[in-house]
């Protein structure tokens, strides 16, 4: 179940991620500007992380073995619309762009269904492969521009639509929620509003705004940044972009390891002082080789290891019939903090020419988040201490 769970994550992450790798082609093509072209890659992040609410709700209510063919069979209708008919003009790309956000939200439905599968002291590590998922990201980076100029614009959206489509017959016929798992009876208002009570809600929504949001934030942007930065080509930029992405999914599981081993707040004030660090000394804009990389690399892995140390907060201390909500939440927080930076990024370089001043915001904002964690998160005694 976990593995048909991660895998169907990935999938779904897959045509999640699809327009970012073709931002640059699709910016010269149709001469957007850098603002344009930020919104472009970042509209299926927003739409992904608030979709993620009612459908870690629903999750809840009607488990994976639902969710997971109806997210997947959902997604395939925008990967057709772009791939065929969808990718002529701005407002066609991001009409797509909108609906394609659906897949983001495969993550809601995945957490709560692993969740219940293992007992509290695996939950770490278990949903910390499950997040590995998110590596679907990387294929997006490694094989949509290989796609595009073997064949034509559309190919790699038919591709990522037939994976769908098999993912969700097999998902509808070996899928099984686990026998015990609790399943809430309170209308689904009622539920988001309990969950809104929880201090592990809004205290993993931060941190994970900062952990997966970075993340994101990069796996959208990183091509154009290396490409206007440091001239890099579009191929070029978009493998190195997916160096940054495996090495994020990798430390994912780590994270959650750890996290099962060590108070999880531990982890994540390592991740974010990692964070910190990286961000300052990119923001110099070093030479690629070797302190950029290394930067990009190290805040690749402390953003993963983040990612993965912050569900495992949610895992071991959200009520058992409220993890899809209390996900729901956190996964909306985290997609979102994807959204901004992108956007930022672009008004900055736009107006300043320089990419310097983004990234001390995201060292500020990654401080801040480390000061969260060390005087209120590690302060959290137990699980009885969950209420706000």
């Amino acid at each position: 179940m976990l593995a048909l769970a991660t895998v169907g994550f990935a999938v779904n992450f897959w045509a999640w991620a699809l327009l970012s790798p073709l931002a640059v082609k699709f910016t010269a093509a149709l001469h957007l500007s850098s603002f344009q072209q930020a919104l472009l890659v970042a509209v299926p992040v927003v739409v992904g992380s608030v979709g993620r609410i009612p459908v870690g709700a629903l999750t809840d209510k009607f488990g994976g073995r639902i969710m997971f063919p109806l997210v997947s069979v959902v997604t395939i209708v925008p990967v057709l619309f772009l791939g065929l008919a969808g990718h002529g003009s701005l407002a066609a790309l991001l009409i797509g762009g909108f609906f394609l956000g659906i897949g983001g939200t495969a993550f809601a439905v995945g957490v709560p269904f692993v969740n219940a599968w293992f007992p509290p002291e695996k939950r770490g590590t278990a949903v910390g492969i499950f997040g590995a998922g998110m590596g679907g990201t990387a294929i997006s980076a490694l094989t949509t521009v290989k796609l595009v100029n073997a064949g034509s614009t559309a190919t790699p959206f038919i591709l990522t639509a037939v994976v769908l489509a098999v993912y969700a017959v097999v998902a509808y016929l070996v899928l099984r929620d686990a026998p015990d798992r609790p399943v809430p009876t309170a209308p689904l208002s009622e539920r988001l509003a309990a969950t809104l009570r929880l201090k592990i809600t809004w205290q993993a929504s931060a941190l994970y705004a900062v952990a997966f949001g970075g993340y994101v934030a990069f796996s959208v942007y990183l091509p154009s940044y290396l490409k206007t930065a440091y001239g890099l080509t579009q191929a070029d930029a978009a493998n190195r972009m997916a160096g940054f992405v495996l090495l994020a999914v990798i430390m994912r599981p780590v994270g959650g390891w750890l996290s099962d081993r060590m108070p999880a707040s531990r982890v994540l004030g390592i991740a974010l002082s990692v964070v910190v660090a990286g961000a300052v000394l990119q923001s110099f804009t070093p030479p690629l080789a070797p302190l950029g990389t290394i930067a990009f690399l190290a805040m690749a892995a402390a953003l993963g290891c983040g990612s993965g140390a912050t569900f495992a907060l949610v895992a071991q201390n959200a009520p058992g019939n409220q993890v899809g909500s209390v996900t729901g939440v956190v996964g909306a927080a985290g997609g979102l903090g994807g959204f901004v930076p992108p956007l930022v990024m672009g008004a900055i370089y736009g107006h300043y020419r320089d990419y310097a001043l983004g990234l001390i915001l995201l060292a500020l904002v990654a401080l801040a988040a480390l000061l969260l964690n060390v005087f209120s998160v590690s302060r959290r005694p137990d699980k009885t201490a969950i209420h706000a």
